[in-house]
């Protein structure tokens, strides 16, 4: 939907009506707004713009007729501007169905999603494809940090997230307080390729350990690291007798990494990536260097954006945010665009 001149994209989860009455029958409705069709798209409505509250109360009226309770107006309105600025600024893949960002998303308790979800989805869909045998999409939380100012906001909904089961937390390697997010749903199915990878080595009955780390330690333990005697403790739950044969599985199909600290006790980790984790720490390097020999130390963002790495298959966005959130780089606005900047010391 497009007020007038200022091009606003709106945010309204609440627009899905189920009398299966038409959204611009709808509008129409909604306190006599002039609704004409753009003739940029069929699918876009231009709506000249009189009274905006009108459509707050017209939208709290739908979902509380659909849910029963009433919307508080003051979040409806705060999520409302939140969303039009993440629809202007990306464009956000859609999910496949069925998928636990589209679940989440959809529940009743979060009808608007929140900022951190949000960012979650958007950061998911432009995760840079790598080779097959790679791991999975994941995110940094440093990235988060620079989508989201409020990090103890998104600390808080992680660990909401986290305990619902919708994501899972790691411990990277890369640094002291690098740690990754992935989408549960991911990760099941990285569980499952190890299987099928240990399988080929060993026998089904030993490989029945990937089954029991499912179902007994992913339901129910959410912390990034485990001890030995936890682990076994979980294990064993399936009634079989856990033996330091199931656990090294778990460590070779890379679930699992040893603490250098304390060789008793493991850090949850993603199967394959040791080569991501590689390109992670190549191109932070390479992108601060790159700044660095700049002669002000900054450039526009349009400009760095089309320049790649040679020592990481990660693209430029992907090292720009994370270097935002952990206060390596900087942003500034200029009527020439974005700039990007060396943060001082």
């Amino acid at each position: 939907i497009i007020l007038g001149e200022e091009r606003c994209l709106v945010f309204l989860s609440c627009l899905i009506c189920q009398d299966g009455v038409g959204l611009r029958d709808q509008l129409r409705k909604c306190g006599g707004l002039t609704v004409r069709r753009c003739p940029a798209s069929k699918s876009k409505f231009a709506m000249h713009k009189r009274d905006l509250q009108s459509i707050y109360s017209w939208a709290e009226s739908v979902a509380s007729s659909s849910s029963g309770t009433e919307v508080p107006r003051k979040r409806a309105k705060d999520d409302f501007h939140t969303h039009e600025e993440k629809l202007m600024q990306t464009d956000l893949e859609q999910e496949p169905p069925g998928s636990a960002v589209e679940q989440h998303a959809g529940s009743e308790e979060l009808s608007i999603p929140s900022d951190t979800i949000s960012a979650l989805m958007m950061l998911h869909a432009q995760f840079p494809k790598i080779d097959k045998g790679a791991a999975g999409p994941f995110i940094l939380c440093s990235q988060l940090y620079s989508s989201i100012k409020d990090r103890t906001a998104v600390d808080r909904e992680v660990e909401v997230l986290k305990q619902q089961q919708v994501i899972r937390l790691f411990k990277f390697n890369t640094g002291q307080d690098d740690y990754g997010i992935m989408f549960m749903d991911d990760f099941l199915i990285q569980v499952k390729s190890a299987k099928k990878r240990m399988e080929t080595k060993h026998s089904q009955d030993a490989a029945a350990v990937f089954d029991w780390f499912t179902k007994h330690v992913l339901t129910c333990y959410f912390d990034v690291g485990i001890s030995y005697r936890q682990l076994e403790g979980l294990l064993s739950q399936s009634g079989e007798s856990v033996k330091d044969k199931h656990v090294s599985l778990l460590i070779n199909g890379g679930l699992l990494v040893r603490k250098l600290a304390d060789p008793t006790s493991y850090w949850f980790s993603i199967p394959n990536v040791g080569s991501l984790l590689k390109y992670l720490t190549q191109g932070r390097k390479e992108l601060l260097s790159f700044l660095n020999r700049q002669r002000y130390k900054e450039m526009l963002m349009s400009s760095l954006e089309k320049r790649r790495l040679r020592m990481s298959q990660l693209d430029i966005r992907f090292h720009i945010r994370d270097l935002i959130g952990l206060g390596h780089l900087c942003t500034v606005n200029t009527p020439a665009g974005l700039l990007i900047r060396v943060a001082r010391d």
